[in-house]
């Protein structure tokens, strides 16, 4: 299972981005998805999770009422909505997936998408 982040960037604090993520591969179903983020100099931050039906999400703290995770599984992808962003969200961001091939779970990361939020 590969996966593929686009959507990080450089915008001014109080803007908006939207992070993705696409899974791609054969012979998997995606379970659970999830994002984490590091600053630097910080350890790794559980942002946001998203159960395999879209229906069950959790968001940490710092991010509740600002971040919407969002799946689309037609299209093996998952969406990161950040509004109101803040200097303090500044991050490299990388999504999670939880695959199973076979009767085995497997996890998988992306490669990271450089968030930069200017105040």
């Amino acid at each position: 299972v590969q996966l593929v982040e686009s959507g990080g960037g450089l915008v001014q604090a109080g803007r908006s981005l939207r992070l993705s993520c696409a899974a791609s591969g054969s012979a998997f179903s995606i379970n659970a998805m999830g994002w984490y983020r590091q600053a630097p100099g910080k350890q790794r931050e559980l942002v946001a999770t998203i159960s395999s039906g879209g229906g069950s999400t959790n968001y940490a703290d710092s991010v509740k009422g600002r971040f919407t995770i969002s799946r689309d599984n037609a299209k093996n992808t998952m969406y990161l909505q950040m509004n109101s962003l803040k200097p303090e969200d500044t991050a490299v961001y990388y999504c999670y997936v939880r695959a199973s091939i076979g009767i085995s779970e497997y996890l998988y990361w992306g490669q990271g998408t450089q968030v930069t939020v200017s105040s």
